[in-house]
């Protein structure tokens, strides 16, 4: 009996100890998985009312306006790069518009990878309407999924 009450507690307390050890890697990579994740949203705008929205990006090309919180929210680039998120911002300001950057995380793996891929291509672009082409398809894709939810 007292044989079987030794190892019990032995392996209760490995049990733990094991335990214990996991769940500080489970938390630390979920931690730097999240931190990978970061994606930056060139934000033209917010709107409460669609009639607002409406006026003021009809002159756009290129968007998507995603509704969420009972708010019209305006993007017209999106990128992993923080250098490709400013070099956009300078391409949009000197077409007279005031673009903020939002960084937001997102979990949607595959979007996240063609992100990636099209930041390669805008690192190679050597025109600025190079770049908005790639950006317009990064858009579209993102305005897909937005589709889907």
């Amino acid at each position: 009996m007292k044989k079987t009450l030794f190892f019990s507690i032995i392996f209760i307390s490995l049990g733990l100890l094991v335990g214990d050890k996991l769940y500080k890697y489970n938390k630390t990579s979920i931690k730097d998985i999240i931190s990978e994740k970061n994606i930056y949203f060139l934000q033209e705008g917010v709107y409460e009312k669609k009639e607002n929205l409406d006026k003021n990006i009809k002159n756009l090309d290129q968007k998507v306006v995603e509704y969420k919180d009972k708010k019209y929210y305006v993007y017209v680039g999106i990128t992993k790069d923080k250098n490709i998120a400013y070099k956009l911002k300078e391409i949009y300001t000197d077409k007279g518009l005031n673009i903020y950057i939002k960084e937001k995380s997102l979990s949607n793996e595959e979007f996240l990878n063609n992100v990636e891929q099209f930041d390669l291509l805008i690192k190679n672009a050597t025109t600025k309407e190079e770049i908005l082409t790639i950006e317009e398809v990064v858009l579209a894709s993102y305005s897909e999924i937005l589709q889907k939810y």
